[in-house]
């Protein structure tokens, strides 16, 4: 008897994460070709491209249900005369049925895994963007999203202590 409530002591097992993609979609896209618009003033192009993400997630009124909103803003200007060449705005959403994650675990759960399981389907979206809009296909490079993560956490950390400070 004394084994069976060894047995009984041990811890039991956490419970299973359980995720699903319900959908995947466009919310909003933006794409300005300057070159097209204004016309290269000639000389050699040479791009200069900037990636800005930011990320957003919500609970939805469904139990277990969260949205994630993807904000892309790709820029190239070319080095020469740091001209725009093209300009493009994603926002990409998941909607995730998401089960057996503790409560406080959620928040980085849901801006860092649920963004890296949408962002093949951004990349290629900027990939045929750009490529549909007369440029080089732009294969962005993978996002590091526990970074991303990591930076918003410590730049809410110091904003209270500088929103403190006498200017």
């Amino acid at each position: 008897m004394a084994e069976e409530n060894g047995a009984d002591a041990q811890p039991q097992a956490q419970p299973q994460i359980k995720m699903q993609v319900l959908a995947q979609f466009i919310r909003d896209m933006s794409f300005e070709n300057a070159v097209a618009q204004k016309g290269l003033n000639g000389g050699e192009v040479q791009p200069d491209i900037q990636v800005a993400v930011s990320l957003d997630a919500r609970k939805r009124p469904q139990d277990h249900q969260y949205e994630v909103i993807q904000k892309f803003r790709v820029t190239s200007k070319n080095r020469a005369n740091n001209e725009t060449l093209f300009l493009l705005e994603v926002d990409y959403g998941g909607v995730f049925h998401i089960e057996g994650v503790p409560d406080e675990q959620m928040h980085p759960f849901l801006l860092i895994e649920c963004p890296r399981l949408l962002f093949p389907f951004i990349r290629r979206i900027v990939s045929d963007v750009t490529r549909d809009g007369g440029f080089p296909p732009l294969n962005i490079d993978t996002v590091d999203y526990l970074a991303l993560y990591r930076q918003e956490l410590a730049r809410r950390a110091q904003t209270p202590a500088q929103e403190g400070q006498p200017n």
